[in-house]
C-alpha cells in the first residue's frame, strides 16, 4: 500500500501541517479515520497530557478499533486517537458542558496532536490513559508547535482543528 497522508489544521490560524497514516502499525484505526475524513471540531488544549491539542468528535468508525499501536507517552508528531464515554468526560473538572461531551451517545472519539515532547497520559481522574499512535507528522510541525503555544496562552475560542486527506 502507498503511504497515505492527512493534513492537520487550525483553521481560523490558517497553520496546518502534513502527517503520514501508520497503516502498518495500526491499520484499522487508519482505515476508520480514513473513510471518516473529513473531520473536524472545536480544539481543545490538555489539561493534563501538557503538550497537546484534540477535538472531539462522535464516534465514526462502523465498530471502535481496538488499542492497536498503544502510547502512555507520546512523542511530537504522533496522532492519537482515544475512546472515552459520555460519562468519563462528563465531569465539570473537564469544563466541557453538554456540548462537548456529547452527552448520551455512549461513545466519544478525541483525535489528538501532540506537538511537543514531556508527554505522559496519566490522568488524575482514570489513570493511564493510553492512546492509538495512527500518524506522524512529517512537515510542518514547528509552524504547528508555535501556533498550538498561541492557543495555549491566547486561547482556543472559536478555533478549529481539522483533519483531511492531503
Amino acid at each position: 500500500m502507498a503511504d497515505r497522508y492527512v493534513t492537520v489544521a487550525l483553521d481560523k490560524r490558517g497553520v496546518e501541517c502534513t502527517a503520514r497514516l501508520l497503516d502498518d502499525k495500526a491499520p484499522l484505526t487508519c482505515a476508520a479515520v480514513w473513510e471518516a475524513l473529513p473531520l473536524a471540531g472545536d480544539v481543545y488544549h490538555a489539561k493534563y497530557a501538557r503538550n497537546e491539542i484534540y477535538a472531539l468528535l462522535p464516534a465514526f468508525a462502523e465498530a471502535e478499533p481496538p488499542l492497536e499501536n498503544p502510547t502512555v507517552t507520546p512523542i511530537p508528531g504522533d496522532l492519537c486517537y482515544f475512546t472515552f464515554t459520555d460519562v468519563q468526560l462528563g465531569t465539570a473538572s473537564y469544563g466541557y458542558g453538554d456540548a462537548a461531551a456529547h452527552r448520551g451517545r455512549p461513545t466519544v472519539v478525541d483525535l489528538a496532536l501532540f506537538y511537543e515532547r514531556n508527554n505522559l497520559l496519566l490522568n488524575g481522574d482514570m489513570g493511564w490513559v493510553p492512546g492509538i499512535v495512527w500518524g506522524s507528522v512529517v512537515d510542518g510541525l514547528d509552524r504547528m508547535a508555535d501556533a498550538c503555544q498561541d492557543l495555549w496562552r491566547a486561547g482556543a475560542r472559536g478555533e478549529t482543528l481539522s483533519f483531511r486527506r492531503a
